[in-house]
């Protein structure tokens, strides 16, 4: 058998080297299921990358990438029991503990995938920083009031609205199936690094287009809009004003001629600049940070001045980003909705008209089906009346009396940031 040249040998060696790709460990795989499935344990998942993955400046998991799991177990979710419980609801809430085991490379090769467990999944939609809003305290809540009509509109109006009425007159039930909804996403750091072929690095080099520059990703000359994964939580009940924070950059930033700005793995480091916790009567917390230093993985710092325009959040109902890059609980509607309820609870009281069985209904009916049954099948005002002053008191207590809600952000929670170098003396890399 004839024997290479020692040098042949080294160029095939760089050659494969080079095109065989290793995701490290502790890489995000932040994926999310497409469609509907059930509550138990042992129920396969196929779930689909939200966000492409770059390891040195190339996309070697596109967007859509299929990513394979099972739920290992169910966890009590508490707190929504509680809550339920006082609404007449003894559904047994249960969150799923899912695990990530293989990626389905672009030629269809399947590649083990070494995961930790996740918990936190939830529907995730992207939070926008509105205009800043008008008008004073009752203006605003006539608003929140608008708003919260157009939600439950849509139930109706909205996409799949057959699935969501559905789902809308379960919860009137005092107990419902539950299961894993549409569009819920995990993130999920991989435990040991993962290897990809050279055959499936190539697939995917060739079915992806030359890297250039996204549109949203160049404001002006000296703006870029950095995707980043924060590096560690954030919640408003424990962060401290000058706390640091850091980022990993999720995607690389070009330059006009392609050239790149911001590698793919840079560090990005800031710090809150404001932290306030929930405090009782339905005061939110709030959470305010900023970036000021831009770390390169050759070491090289650039300062920066970055501020927070958009990022993922399980619970956009629940959270709002203001135009200063704020973020504290979505105001509710303290008015409209516990004098709503206030007015139905008087119904059955009021014997100058008739329609007694209709009077009990509205009344009753704020604790949902359960409600409604005892209400109107007892035929006794004082009652019907009752379980509706029941349930606008639960309505006041949660909106004027309770404790406000925290502003968290979990590990891994992609982050949008307008970021504008700024020309002046670059500082030293903080010590780690």
């Amino acid at each position: 058998m004839r024997k290479l040249p020692l040098c042949s040998l080294a160029f095939l060696a760089s050659v494969c080297t080079a095109q065989s790709v290793t995701l490290p460990a502790g890489t995000p795989f932040p994926v999310q299921i497409e469609d509907h499935l059930p509550m138990r344990v042992g129920q396969p998942i196929r779930a689909e990358l939200i966000y492409p993955i770059y390891v040195d400046e190339t996309e070697v998991l596109p967007a859509k990438t299929i990513v394979s799991g099972t739920v290992v177990g169910l966890r009590a979710n508490h707190s929504r029991r509680v809550t339920a419980r006082l609404r007449g609801d003894f559904t047994p809430f249960r969150i799923p503990v899912v695990r990530f085991t293989s990626v389905t490379l672009a030629d269809g090769a399947t590649v083990p995938l070494v995961t930790g467990v996740a918990t936190d999944g939830a529907p995730i939609y992207r939070l926008v920083a509105p205009p800043p809003r008008k008008g004073g305290f009752v203006h605003q809540q006539w608003d929140n009031g608008v708003q919260i009509l157009k939600d439950k509109l849509a139930i109706i109006t909205g996409p799949d609205k057959g699935d969501r009425l559905t789902q809308f007159l379960y919860t009137q039930l005092p107990y419902h199936p539950q299961r894993i909804e549409k569009k819920t996403a995990w993130t999920v750091e991989t435990s040991e690094p993962l290897s990809l072929s050279p055959q499936a690095v190539e697939t995917d080099a060739t079915a992806q287009p030359v890297a250039i520059t996204p549109a949203s990703s160049q404001v002006d000359s000296k703006t870029w809009i950095i995707q980043a994964y924060l590096g560690d939580s954030l919640s408003s009940a424990t962060s401290k004003s000058g706390q640091e924070i850091r980022a990993t950059v999720a995607e690389p930033i070009y330059n006009p001629d392609h050239t790149i700005a911001v590698p793919e793995g840079a560090t990005i480091v800031g710090a809150v600049t404001e932290a306030k916790p929930a405090r009782n009567f339905g005061r939110g917390g709030t959470l305010h940070f900023a970036f000021r230093q831009l770390i390169l993985p050759s070491g090289t710092t650039q300062n920066v001045q970055a501020s927070l325009t958009g990022a993922d959040s399980a619970a956009p109902d629940k959270l709002a980003l203001d135009s200063e890059g704020q973020v504290k609980p979505k105001p509710q509607d303290k008015l409209l909705v516990p004098f709503t309820l206030l007015v139905l609870a008087a119904r059955p009281l009021d014997e100058d008209k008739g329609g007694g069985f209709g009077k009990d209904a509205v009344a009753s009916n704020s604790l949902g089906f359960i409600g409604f049954i005892i209400g109107t099948a007892a035929q006794q005002r004082n009652l019907a009346a009752g379980l509706g002053y029941y349930g606008a008191a639960i309505s006041i207590y949660e909106r004027w009396i309770k404790r406000g809600r925290d502003v968290t952000f979990a590990r891994d929670t992609r982050l949008v940031l307008q970021t504008t170098p700024r020309n002046s003396t670059v500082l030293p890399s903080p010590k780690l």
